[in-house]
């Protein structure tokens, strides 16, 4: 990256009041307590008072910019007008119209599913659909909250390149729209595939990035001895088998982790080289406490409300509710 960009970059950073205070993030919109991703869940998180509205999207057949965790519609979620889930795997984003996909109804999960039992306290909406990134942005203004970010990841995943669009064409939409919007200025932008942070590095260095990792399971996404598809080249080893040099390296602002890959001694070590430590997704009371304490600079959490409660008890400043409704 060309040093003024990494300047402007830093200087956006370290001058945005948002982004220095503790982050309250709403995972997918809080979806312990409405349906994950929707318009309702971000109204509620947004009433409720956090910092960021975390959420992920995909990208239609004909372009359009649709908040999705899934790549493909969601078998879990997603019911057709019959009021019959959809059968698995569910088809890509990428091969429907947005006129197709926003005939699903992901109001209500799935009863049977595990993901029921994970989250047996959401509340169902049914008749809600799959919002466009636009729609959450009018919510946003809607609301008159005129301080609360958006974190975007791109759902794109290197080992199935047919259930997306390629990383730069994801990017030159995603970027487009939010420019059209003018709202870059209240965006971060995350992601596992580490391509698409790159190319919004370049293509809007004013945009912080957060480098997304998993160390643990079979969807790991980064080794500290080797590059993986995800890394878009960069190799732990080369920066002393330690990921928060290497994201440093690739050019980011935050490294977000999953909670349980973090120790004092990593949060250290990424502020010592400048990095903002945002975990992710954190959900009892106990590893909240212990991630303010270990000094993560926020939380992305399925529970916000909870996070408020925590949070204040620990003395961090709480942002205000702007209630809005859908």
């Amino acid at each position: 990256m060309p040093i003024l960009c990494v300047i402007l970059t830093v200087l956006c950073f370290l001058f945005s009041g948002a982004a220095m205070a503790f982050d309250i993030e709403a995972h997918r919109g809080g979806r312990a307590l409405l349906p994950e991703n929707t318009l309702p869940a971000f109204a509620k998180a947004l009433s409720m008072g956090i910092d960021t509205l975390e959420l992920d999207v995909g990208v239609t057949q004909d372009g359009a910019i649709v908040v999705s965790h899934e790549r493909r519609l969601n078998p879990d979620l997603a019911r057709d007008a019959d009021g019959t889930y959809v059968s698995p795997p569910g088809t890509p984003l990428v091969r429907l119209p947005l006129e197709a996909v926003r005939r699903y109804d992901v109001g209500q999960i799935r009863p049977d599913s595990a993901y029921a039992k994970q989250f047996p306290e959401q509340q169902a909406v049914p008749g809600t659909r799959i919002p466009m990134l636009k729609e959450v942005i009018d919510l946003v203004r809607k609301s008159g909250n005129p301080r609360v970010r958006l974190n975007i990841e791109t759902k794109i995943d290197p080992d199935y390149p047919q259930e997306s669009p390629d990383p730069e064409t994801f990017v030159r939409r995603i970027l487009g729209l939010l420019e059209a919007e003018k709202f870059t200025d209240r965006v971060m932008i995350q992601s596992f595939d580490w391509r698409t942070l790159k190319i919004v590095q370049q293509r809007s260095p004013a945009v912080p990035t957060a480098y997304l990792t998993l160390q643990r399971g079979s969807s790991q996404n980064v080794a500290l001895d080797k590059a993986t598809n995800w890394t878009a080249g960069f190799n732990p080893a080369d920066h002393r088998g330690s990921l928060p040099r290497t994201i440093k390296a690739a050019g980011g602002a935050i490294w977000s982790p999953h909670y349980a890959d973090l120790s004092p001694v990593l949060i250290a070590e990424a502020h010592d080289v400048g990095l903002r430590v945002i975990a992710w997704t954190v959900n009892q009371p106990a590893d909240m406490e212990r991630m303010i304490d270990m000094g993560v600079d926020g939380i992305i959490s399925d529970r916000p409300d909870l996070l408020r409660k925590i949070a204040a008890e620990k003395g961090i400043d709480l942002p205000a509710g702007y209630p809005v409704t859908p």
